[in-house]
């Protein structure tokens, strides 16, 4: 069935600027170069992967095929089964209900959802609420039955009637534990609020103003690609069937493009009020991106929606997916608005190590070509240099260091000369403190005090510190 646009969003081409970049072009060619390698000693089927800055899809290409058997390649425009990459869109529907005034986060499911009654882990649990379900701090099963085995997903009356008959396994809160079903109890909570059915929720909703034309939920639509199980050991591997993801559609049944899923990132990197493409609040869009719910070794866990990881000194939302034939995943890097998709048509293609080795080369070079938003947007002014020096307060001592075209402070009795704050220049001889960590006074201006022509004071958060002189 053809869909008729709500709301048309403007056209999404790539960007000239940016992506004729020299390094940029440099990057894309060492890529490639060891994706061929991947596909070649691997035998991957095909894959798809698109570059993202802001509000442009910087570079896409697909390599392999979509179908082994009559050799019909791989584009932008190929369609798979996203997976987990739902659970994006069924967040995404619940924080527009929110912005709407018609839930709250804080909300129990039961107060949705009259049927949903487990057993709790613990008798005084609380019960569960809808930022539980979209954070994975539950504590529910994973599962609501051997679909994964026999792949016969359930039907909402099968969810309902293993829900009456669960036990949660941990106390909500208590640890990050993924839960399918607890995205598939979202989904039905946004049909129960809105009166609509889930897919044509997401359809009217989400896919349409965003001009997601290529995007649907649960339908073997023309140009998917053909899903391939992992590569056995004689060379061989299974060509799996399209498969209903039923009433488990908004915890895994959506199927998109590279090119469709690049305005979804760009939407992540928008600020503005809800209308025409804007189909999220700021507020909502920032909330859905800070890190709920932490895995037990803190280096990845749960936003609303989002999984958030940290690679190194980098943090990074996005989320990956596992659908019989089809692994895909996205990253997005929102200091510098890159974001990186990949999709592919294999069980055994490692999307995620792909990702992140697309981040760290293409990704890199377009960040880098772009210009960092948090970056120094005021011309160096070689005069700055007479506000390094030794800065001593009560309780500390600062000593404000020119590096390259740049100021920075550090705590000269420290054990790290390596952490540092930077004074970003904000013309007019004010500067805004930066640091990776949210102490002292992070975003806040910093300014210096001259006296005949000698600087002797700087101010910081209200708080001041006089420079020592040698």
């Amino acid at each position: 069935m053809k869909r008729v646009l709500a709301i048309l969003a403007a056209p999404f081409l790539l960007q000239a600027g940016v992506g004729d970049h020299a390094d940029v072009k440099g990057a894309e060619r060492l890529f490639e170069a060891w994706l061929a390698g991947q596909m070649t000693y691997r035998g991957l089927p095909g894959i798809a992967i698109g570059v993202v800055h802001d509000q442009q899809l910087v570079w896409s290409k697909g390599f392999g095929y979509a179908d082994l058997a009559s050799k019909s390649p791989i584009t932008a425009a190929t369609r798979f089964r996203m997976a987990s990459h739902s659970k994006l869109f069924t967040a995404t529907a619940i924080m527009q209900l929110r912005d709407a005034g018609k839930l709250r986060l804080d909300d129990p499911v039961a107060k949705y959802l009259t049927w949903f009654t487990p057993a709790p882990a613990e008798a005084d649990d609380p019960g569960i609420t809808i930022e539980e379900l979209l954070t994975h701090s539950s504590g529910l099963s994973r599962e609501a039955g051997s679909h994964w085995s026999d792949f016969k997903f359930p039907t909402a009356e099968e969810v309902r009637s293993y829900i009456g008959q669960s036990k949660a396994i941990y106390p909500p809160e208590v640890r990050w534990k993924y839960s399918n079903l607890a995205y598939t109890l979202a989904g039905m909570m946004v049909e129960a609020i809105s009166g609509e059915p889930f897919a044509s929720y997401v359809e009217k909703h989400i896919f349409d103003p965003l001009a997601m034309t290529g995007s649907s939920i649960d339908r073997p639509v023309d140009g998917l690609a053909v899903g391939y199980g992992r590569r056995m050991p004689d060379g061989t591997r299974q060509k799996l069937p399209f498969i209903d993801a039923r009433a488990m559609a908004p915890a895994t049944g959506v199927t998109s493009t590279v090119e469709d899923m690049a305005k979804f990132v760009s939407l992540q990197f928008r600020k503005g009020k809800v209308g025409g493409n804007q189909i999220l609040s700021t507020g909502a869009l920032r909330q859905m991106h800070r890190v709920r719910m932490l895995e037990s070794n803190w280096t990845s866990g749960n936003a609303i929606g989002f999984s958030v990881t940290r690679d190194g000194d980098r943090l990074y939302v996005g989320h990956g997916g596992s659908y019989p034939g089809f692994k895909t995943h996205t990253l997005i890097q929102l200091d510098d608005r890159v974001g990186v998709i990949v999709l592919t048509n294999g069980d055994d293609s490692e999307p995620n190590v792909i990702a992140r080795h697309l981040m760290k080369t293409v990704g890199a070079a377009v960040a880098k070509a772009a210009g960092s938003p948090a970056g120094n947007q005021v011309t160096w002014d070689p005069s700055w240099s007479r506000f390094a020096g030794l800065y001593r307060s009560g309780s500390r001592d600062l000593a404000v260091v020119e590096l390259n075209r740049q100021l920075v402070a550090i705590e000269p009795e420290g054990t790290d000369p390596t952490r540092q704050s930077k004074l970003v220049p904000l013309g007019a001889g004010l500067f805004r403190m930066e640091a990776p960590t949210g102490g002292g006074a992070i975003g806040e201006t910093v300014r210096f005090v001259e006296e005949r022509g000698m600087v002797v004071r700087m101010i910081s958060g209200g708080s001041y510190s006089e420079r020592v002189r040698p």
